[in-house]
């Protein structure tokens, strides 16, 4: 146990500002002294990367002594509150490190000062699940539907609460976001809850467009994302796996490869992974292993970059495992009929295969940049970092604009490190789609 006492002349009527909570039943005309001490097993708290809800006791001499809990660390909060009289509990959540690095925080109370060391996440291995929808704010009022994401305001979403059956031990997520704005978009960011909104974006729909992009992101607070949003729009999330601890034996490990083609129904050379395009309210079946892009038949899932070439508007694209019932999810939108691409993560369904639903005439292209398989050599694990800017090539301002760039990721300023063999982009914009 920890004492402080303090002794403070409080004149007739007068209460001090600077003492927290306020108005305190002062005694009239003197003094008042009181002993505060706080109950903690030693000085420091250890808490786990996945977050956690903590407490310790503040044990005071009378109960008209005031007392305030206070950090500045964003990553730690007080709820209800962290001021208090006389004698209490006091409870404090830390929201989950989504990164590799442990982080420490002091909190202070009464003039007794402890730390909060919290570890950082380790590997992380993937489960991949049939594409499900989480969140559409267009629906009724609710957790995962209305109202819409308002201007400069934000919404927190508990994905393991949503019907898409994501258990509470999943660390982060493989989302696609699509945006319905009601007017330009400036731009949306997507992050975990409980830490601070990052300087980065996960789309931008500056000409008021519906407009998707995938993100991987981890999970916050209680598992949650936030989502802001610079003017009003409507959002949907869709979620193709999540990421759990490496110690998961059944959980995936990651295999990069170099980008290679697999379909492009442009190509009649391409047998059954080309033509012919694809027609409006079809699917059809992409057998992945069968081309020429040296996919094994171990891998369960497949890293995707998806392109759409439309004659006019196309609603949607969905891309699901085959042999499986198309689901209500999308994973692009084209609806200004312009050549648009994202990526995707995919399961694998029968023989290795994927679908892919068109709600209008379209060409597709599909590239394949790694797959995840049982971790054996080569595998690669997630090791999860705040979202953070790697380049940008408006700045600084008045610089040229580039027609290719080799981006040395480990020497810029987001701390990845040296060894890392393959990155996640989580977003991007361009002007114009090459296929």
């Amino acid at each position: 146990m920890n004492g402080n006492t303090v002794m403070d002349p409080f004149p007739a009527g007068i209460v001090p500002l600077n003492r927290l909570p306020s108005p305190l039943p002062w005694r009239l005309g003197g003094y008042t002294t009181c002993t505060v001490s706080v109950g903690l097993s030693g000085d420091q708290s250890t808490v786990p990367a996945a977050g956690d809800y903590r407490g310790f006791t503040v044990t005071a001499s009378n109960s008209t002594c005031g007392w305030a809990a206070t950090t500045s660390a964003a990553w730690i909060t007080f709820p209800p509150g962290n001021t208090g009289l006389g004698s209490q509990t006091v409870n404090y959540q830390v929201a989950s490190n989504s990164t590799a690095t442990s982080r420490s925080a002091d909190i202070s109370v009464a003039g007794h000062t402890f730390t909060v060391t919290q570890a950082g996440a380790g590997p992380l291995r993937f489960v991949p699940i049939t594409p499900c929808r989480i969140v559409d704010t267009r629906k009724a009022t609710g957790p995962f539907g209305g109202p819409p994401v308002a201007g400069s305001a934000s919404r927190d979403f508990v994905v393991p609460n949503s019907a898409c059956s994501i258990p509470s031990t999943a660390q982060a997520y493989s989302l696609n976001v699509t945006v319905v704005p009601s007017g330009p978009l400036g731009f949306l960011t997507l992050w975990p809850t409980g830490q601070t909104r990052p300087t980065t974006s996960t789309l931008n729909s500056v000409d008021g467009r519906v407009k998707s992009n995938a993100a991987i992101v981890p999970g916050g607070t209680a598992g949650a994302v936030s989502v802001y949003a610079s003017n009003t729009t409507d959002v949907v999330l869709d979620i193709n796996g999540y990421f759990v601890s490496a110690t998961d034996p059944t959980a995936l490990a990651f295999y990069p490869i170099t980008p290679c083609r697999v379909a492009d129904t442009r190509k009649a050379a391409l047998g059954p992974l080309g033509t012919p395009s694809m027609g409006a309210g079809q699917s059809r079946t992409f057998p992945i292993p069968s081309g020429s892009c040296n996919i094994p038949a171990t891998a369960q899932a497949y890293s995707l970059n998806f392109t759409a070439v439309p004659p006019a508007p196309l609603g949607y694209l969905t891309t699901y495992p085959t042999g499986q019932t198309k689901p209500q999810a999308s994973s692009l939108n084209a609806m200004t009929g312009t050549v648009t691409a994202n990526a995707a993560i995919v399961p694998a369904g029968t023989n290795g295969s994927i679908d892919v639903f068109a709600s209008n005439a379209t060409d597709v292209v599909i590239d394949i940049n790694g797959y995840f398989a049982p971790m054996t050599t080569g595998g690669l694990s997630l090791y999860g970092v705040t979202p953070c800017r790697v380049v940008d090539t408006r700045k600084p301002t008045g610089s040229p604009t580039v027609t290719s760039l080799d981006v040395a990721v480990s020497a810029s300023a987001c701390g990845i490190p040296a060894n890392a063999q393959a990155h996640v982009e989580i977003g991007r914009a361009s002007c114009r789609e090459r296929v």
